[in-house]
């Protein structure tokens, strides 16, 4: 089997009938909806038919039904503005307060400003997401949000969105903590504009309502298997099928059907694949914030911790006037990734991001190498439209069949499947843990310069130091191996060794790469210090400026602390797994 005969089977007419049949006949697919069951079960069939064993799953989830809202201006002039409620939204009939404008909603913006009992008006974007400017507003003491949707300044599309910042359904810990107690509504970017403005000249009164149903709903999920054993490896194939009000076309009907297609064609090929293959259609992706996702990892714990080579996600493929691919991954997979697009789509533009939380990314705590992409606009585009990476039209009724360009379909279908075939195909799996262990010394190196009582990070530099060089050798060995079992030299036992400790590593080292809490939890949507090459240590320079009696000081310290021994065991178990292997390749290493 060669990636072209894959090529060949593809079939971009199947995709849009199926993208035109689901915007057809499955719109305003809400999460616990008849809609989205519909959809699911739509795709139980295609999943079936393709020779999958496909399975229909029931469950509960935390879900929102919000309503239109209104906002009100009192002062200094009035006027009404048409308004959404965000799913999530605590409800009010009435409320009333003065407008501050905070901006971006990041933390940063509310340096010097008192927004207790007041409304905050920030700008809609992923910087941060709305989830986290909700948070960051109702710790803040706001009484409530109102985000202005991105595009340009003439953009009249009112948006909808959650903000929930608990990812999954929640703990009691994080319904408590994370699940922000604050009416939010959305509106035009035109209408948000001139609230801006107004808040420039001086004091601005608004009055509005909300309304959302937020609570427990039946949801149905679609999953299926292709040729997978107790024992054998397999990839995760992952998008969700919910969706907000309207056809949805590139969020996410675009992508359900690529990955329907995917699967159909590489069903075909099962025989010459060397390892299985998972997909998984998640539901309460928009109104729940990631339920599904995250019940698949819990649930799944143990089987995706041994066999699961890597998740692949598909979301918003071929928005109309995109030129640029938008890549993202976890570090092992940045050089696969950005190689294997550039074979697949000619060597065109791209950009590529450490794969942050947003999506369905759950699987950060199992441990699991995860890949996502799409094409997006130029850098020059998404600063002329405020940030908006997904269009002017996302979350709104304008995302319609016309969002979705045919021919782009082609080429992201394209490059897909090339991501899949390698992780599929290749003897040893096409990740790197030398730039990885490098951005991890470098990382604590810089935080190492500053001192802070009774927190040793010099260790940890030398471990990491450590922990490079023999990841080093450990990707030598990759890279002779596969050229090896290419030319058809040598047995796969070595493969075999190679590989198992790739996947050990992904799993002791991305939950400290790509998390704040660890494994065993989930960060809240958002989390600003996701963006860290290691999150958990984000504050540790901040305790070198607080005074040492202080609480702040204190208490922070505790919660510092306690990362860095976090990432120490992490550095300690990487260099044993690689050592380990190492010596059983028959390298000599040093004590």
């Amino acid at each position: 089997m060669s990636f072209e005969t894959l090529i060949a089977d593809l079939s971009v007419e199947r995709v849009w009938a199926d993208l035109e049949r689901i915007t057809r006949e499955f719109p305003s697919r809400l999460a616990g909806t008849e809609n989205s069951r519909r959809m699911a079960e739509f795709a139980w069939e295609q999943l079936q038919a393709a020779g999958l064993e496909a399975r229909l799953e029931e469950f509960y989830g935390l879900v929102s039904f919000p309503e239109p809202a209104l906002v009100r201006v009192i002062y200094p002039v009035q006027r009404e503005i048409e308004a959404y409620t965000l799913g999530h939204s605590a409800s009010t009939d009435g409320l009333e307060g003065e407008l501050v404008y905070v901006a971006s909603g990041a933390e940063s913006e509310y340096e010097g400003k008192d927004v207790r009992g007041k409304v905050t008006l920030s700008e809609l974007s992923y910087s941060p997401a709305r989830h986290e400017k909700a948070y960051i507003a109702w710790k803040r003491g706001s009484i409530a949000q109102i985000m202005m949707n991105w595009g340009d300044e003439n953009n009249t599309a009112v948006p909808f969105g959650s903000m929930k910042s608990a990812w999954g359904n929640p703990t009691p810990e994080t319904l408590e903590a994370e699940v922000p107690q604050l009416p939010c509504v959305g509106i035009a970017r035109t209408d948000g504009l001139w609230l801006k403005r107004l808040c420039e000249q001086g004091t601005v009164r608004v009055w509005l309502r909300a309304r959302a149903e937020n609570g427990w709903r039946q949801l149905t999920m679609t999953s299926a298997e292709l040729d997978t054993t107790p024992d054998r490896q397999f990839v995760l194939l992952g998008g969700h099928m919910d969706s907000w009000f309207g056809p949805q076309a590139t969020d996410n009907a675009a992508g359900d059907a690529c990955i329907l297609e995917l699967a159909r064609v590489f069903a075909r090929q099962q025989d010459r694949l060397r390892r299985g293959l998972v997909v998984g259609l998640w539901m309460g992706h928009e109104t729940g914030t990631m339920v599904s996702s995250t019940r698949f990892a819990d649930i799944n714990w143990d089987r995706l911790r041994a066999q699961c080579v890597a998740y692949l996600q598909i979301d918003q493929p071929a928005m109309t006037g995109t030129s640029v691919w938008n890549l993202h991954s976890t570090d092992e997979a940045q050089s696969f990734i950005v190689r294997a697009t550039l074979e697949a789509a000619g060597g065109m533009p791209y950009r590529w991001h450490r794969q942050a939380k947003t999506g369905d990314m759950s699987f950060f705590g199992v441990g699991l190498p995860s890949l996502a992409g799409e094409m997006s606009f130029t850098d020059e585009e998404i600063r002329r439209t405020a940030l908006a990476t997904l269009g002017w039209w996302h979350h709104s009724l304008h995302n319609t069949l016309d969002k979705v360009d045919r021919n782009l379909l082609g080429l992201h279908l394209r490059v897909y499947t090339r991501w899949l075939w390698g992780l599929l195909t290749e003897p040893v799996l096409p990740f790197e843990y030398g730039p990885v262990a490098d951005r991890l010394l470098r990382c604590l190196t810089e935080l190492a310069a500053v001192e802070v009582p009774g927190i040793d990070l010099q260790g940890l530099v030398e471990r990491a130091r450590l922990l490079k060089a023999l990841a080093e050798r450990l990707d030598a060995q990759a890279v002779a191996w596969r050229g090896r079992l290419k030319a058809g030299a040598g047995e796969g036992g070595a493969a075999d060794l190679v590989n198992r400790a790739m996947m050990r590593l992904a799993r002791v080292l991305i939950p400290v790469t790509s998390t704040v809490v660890g494994p065993y939890g989930q960060d809240r949507y958002g989390h600003s210090w996701q963006s860290q090459v290691i999150p958990a240590l984000v504050p540790y320079p901040k305790l070198a400026a607080w005074n040492l009696d202080s609480e702040e000081f204190q208490v922070w310290w505790v919660a510092v602390v306690r990362a860095r021994n976090r990432v120490a065991d992490a550095l300690a178990q990487a260099v044993e797994i690689i050592r380990d292997a190492l010596e059983e390749l028959g390298e000599a290493i040093p004590g």
